[in-house]
């Protein structure tokens, strides 16, 4: 019996098991998170940094941004976190590349330049630094 060459490419299942995998996790995620309201007290932790400093995290907000995005209210969920309604949209964009490239049998090679990595950071930071401002109250989850 011949052994499979290591250069072989795997069929079509094989190759949608990943991303099937992670879109299985990631639905789960958003189905518990729909049903389990992170806007009633008690069902989640608190952020230790919000809980032991008082300030907002870049992530705070991004559970009520969840449930807001699985009842299909937009609106509050741009309110509660924003950058993380961005993230939920980049990982459905990256997710349909890394299938489509999955179906054609050509790997997902994801490099970003570096100043795209800067600026996301950047960004990141200042959304993190207003938010905790006083005039960046419009920014509290």
């Amino acid at each position: 019996m011949n052994a499979p060459s290591p250069h072989a490419v795997p069929g079509r299942a094989a190759r949608l098991a990943a991303p099937a995998g992670l879109l299985a996790a990631v639905t789960a995620a958003f189905v518990y998170v729909a049903a389990v309201d992170p806007n009633e007290p008690g069902h989640y932790p608190v952020c230790p940094l919000l809980h032991l400093t008082g300030l907002y995290c870049p992530g705070c907000g991004g559970l009520r941004s969840a449930h807001a995005v699985a009842h299909g209210d937009l609106a509050a969920a741009l309110q509660a976190n924003a950058p993380a309604v961005l993230g939920y949209a980049a990982f459905a964009v990256l997710w349909t590349v890394w299938v489509v490239h999955a179906v054609r049998g050509r790997p997902l090679r994801l490099d970003p330049p570096p100043a795209v990595l800067w600026t996301a950071g950047t960004l990141l930071l200042a959304f993190t630094v207003l938010r905790n401002t006083p005039f960046g109250g419009w920014l509290h989850p």
